[in-house]
C-alpha cells in the first residue's frame, strides 16, 4: 500500500494533519508529538499506515519509519487500538517511551494520558526490548547494520541481534579481512541468538 506521502502542509488541527499532494488534500491522523516535528507550511514527507475495516477507513501518519514501527508494535498490545496508540504516542516522545519500557518505569507510563495501570503493565510485558531506537536502525550509525538487517529478516529481534554482534566482535582474532570478519560475526551471532555459547 502507501509507504509515505510527500506534499504541502495544508493545516494542523488536534491530531489531524492536512497534506496536499497534487490536487488532493489528505486528512491524516497523527500523534501530536510527530506533528510538532513537521513544518507549519511547506513540503514534508509523512510515513503512513492505512487502517481499513468494513465500516471504516483511516490514514495514519508519522514523522519517521521508527515512529510508525512503534505504532505498529503498540497495536500488538492487548487493549490498544489505533486511536489508543495515537493518543499514547502523542503523550510521550520516542526516546522517553523507549527509556520507560527498558527501565520498567511503570509510573512514567501510567502518567501518559489515556494509559491506565493495566494497559501500562501489558505494554511493559509485550514491548520491553522490542522498540528499536532510531540510531540502532540507521546504517550510518551502526557498524553492523547489514548484518542486523539480515538477522532481523531471519526472525531475530534487532536489538538482540545488535547485542549478539557486539559480543561476537569482541571475541574475534586480529588481522581478519572485512569479508572474513562479517562471515564469522554472522555465524557467531546466530549461535548466540539460538541459545548456543557463541
Amino acid at each position: 500500500m502507501f509507504n509515505s506521502l510527500r506534499g504541502l502542509v495544508g493545516g494542523k488541527i488536534d491530531e489531524a494533519l492536512f497534506l496536499w499532494t497534487g490536487g488532493a488534500e489528505w486528512e491524516i491522523a497523527m500523534p501530536a508529538t510527530d506533528m510538532a516535528e513537521l513544518p507549519d507550511e511547506g513540503e514534508c514527507r509523512v510515513f503512513t499506515w492505512l487502517y481499513h475495516r468494513e465500516d471504516a477507513m483511516r490514514l495514519f501518519g508519522f514523522s519517521s519509519e521508527a515512529r510508525r514501527a512503534t505504532f505498529l508494535e503498540l497495536l500488538k498490545v492487548d487493549g490498544i487500538g489505533p486511536k489508543g496508540a495515537l493518543k499514547i504516542m502523542g503523550g510521550i516522545g520516542q526516546a522517553e517511551l523507549e527509556g520507560a519500557l527498558e527501565s520498567g518505569d511503570l509510573a512514567r507510563l501510567e502518567a501518559v494520558p489515556g494509559l491506565g495501570k493495566k494497559t501500562a503493565q501489558k505494554m511493559l510485558l509485550a514491548l520491553k526490548g522490542k522498540l528499536v531506537r532510531a540510531q540502532d536502525a540507521s546504517p550510518a550509525s551502526s557498524p553492523h547494520a547489514d548484518l542486523v538487517e539480515a538477522l532481523s529478516q531471519m526472525g531475530y529481534d534487532k536489538r538482540a541481534a545488535t547485542d549478539a554482534l557486539v559480543v561476537a566482535e569482541a571475541a574475534l582474532p586480529e588481522g581478519l579481512s572485512r569479508a572474513e570478519k562479517e562471515k564469522l560475526l554472522f555465524k557467531a551471532a546466530i549461535v548466540r541468538l539460538s541459545g548456543g555459547a557463541g
